[in-house]
C-alpha cells in the first residue's frame, strides 16, 4: 500500500489506543505497522514469511513481538485461558484472498477472545460478509459471521492505492463480535451443519436444500415459506429450524 490517505483512514478506522492490545496478521513491509506502532506501546503481528521476518527482526523493535506461524494455527485463546487480566486481542490485517474465509471461520470459533477486527479483503469478499438477508450476496458466510458479529464495511479502497496495483478492488470491514452469540452455544455446531446444507445449492427452495432434515409442511408450521430460496431466510428463521431439529431429535 502507498497511498498515504487511505493509510490514515484505516489508521484512523481502527482508532488504536495506547493501551490496546493489537496483533497485525500479516505485516508485509509495514504500510500499517509501522503507523500502529506510531500509536500503540506493544504490537503483535503474525508473519510466516521468514525473509520479512528476518527484516522485522533487524529493526530491533523492542515494542514488537513477532509470531512465527500460520495465522490458521495460531491460538489467539492461549493466553486468555492462563491469565484472567489477559485482555480480547484487537485484530488487523491484509488478507490474502486464499485464506480469508477459513481464517475468518478460524476467528469465529475463538470469538471470546477478540474484541474486534479490522480486515482489509477483496470488495467482493466484504460485500458477501455484510449481506442482508434477501441481497444476492446474501449467503453462508453472512449468516455465520453475522451470527457472531456485527458487520461494517468502511470504506472501499481503489487498486492504484497499492503498488503493484491488484486487478480488483479492496474494502476495509470492522467486525465487533457479539457480547452474546445469536445461536446459543450447545447450537453451534447443528446450526453450521444446517447452513451449510441450506445454502449448498442456492438456486433451489429452501425446502428442496432441507428435505432430508424436515418436510415442507413443517417449514410451513415454522411460519417459514417453503418455497423460498436460502437467499430470502434470514438468520432468526434458521435458528428457529436449528432449534425445531434439536428439540425434536433430529440432529
Amino acid at each position: 500500500m502507498v497511498d498515504d490517505t487511505i493509510i490514515h483512514s484505516l489508521i484512523n478506522a481502527i482508532g488504536p489506543s495506547s493501551n490496546d492490545r493489537i496483533l497485525e496478521i500479516g505485516p508485509g513491509l509495514g504500510a500499517i505497522t509501522l503507523p500502529l506502532l506510531k500509536r500503540v506501546k506493544q504490537l503483535e503481528v503474525i508473519e510466516i514469511d521468514r525473509d520479512l521476518i528476518a527484516r522485522w527482526q533487524a529493526r530491533n523493535l523492542d515494542q514488537l513481538t513477532i509470531h512465527q506461524c500460520d495465522a490458521l494455527r495460531f491460538d489467539f485463546r492461549a493466553d486468555v485461558r492462563i491469565d484472567a487480566d489477559a485482555r480480547p486481542r484487537r485484530l488487523v490485517g491484509n488478507l490474502p484472498y486464499n485464506i480469508s474465509t477459513p481464517l475468518i471461520f478460524h476467528l469465529l470459533d475463538q470469538a471470546e477472545a477478540v474484541q474486534d477486527m479490522h480486515f482489509m479483503l477483496q470488495k467482493e469478499v466484504v460485500d458477501r460478509l455484510c449481506a442482508d438477508c434477501g441481497n444476492r450476496q446474501y449467503g453462508r458466510l453472512a449468516v455465520m459471521v453475522q451470527s457472531r458479529c456485527q458487520t461494517q464495511k468502511l470504506l472501499e479502497i481503489p487498486a492504484e492505492s497499492f503498488s503493484p496495483a491488484p486487478k480488483v478492488t479492496s474494502a476495509f470491514v470492522r467486525l465487533q463480535p457479539l457480547s452474546e452469540p445469536r445461536v446459543p452455544a450447545t447450537m453451534q455446531k447443528l446450526f453450521a451443519q444446517l447452513v451449510q446444507q441450506a445454502f449448498a445449492q442456492p438456486r433451489k427452495t429452501i425446502a428442496n436444500n432441507l428435505r432430508e432434515q424436515l418436510s415442507a409442511d413443517t417449514l410451513t408450521k415454522l411460519e417459514i415459506d417453503p418455497s423460498l430460496r436460502p437467499q430470502a431466510i434470514s438468520i432468526e428463521q434458521l435458528i428457529r429450524i436449528t432449534q425445531h431439529i434439536k428439540d425434536a431429535g433430529l440432529d
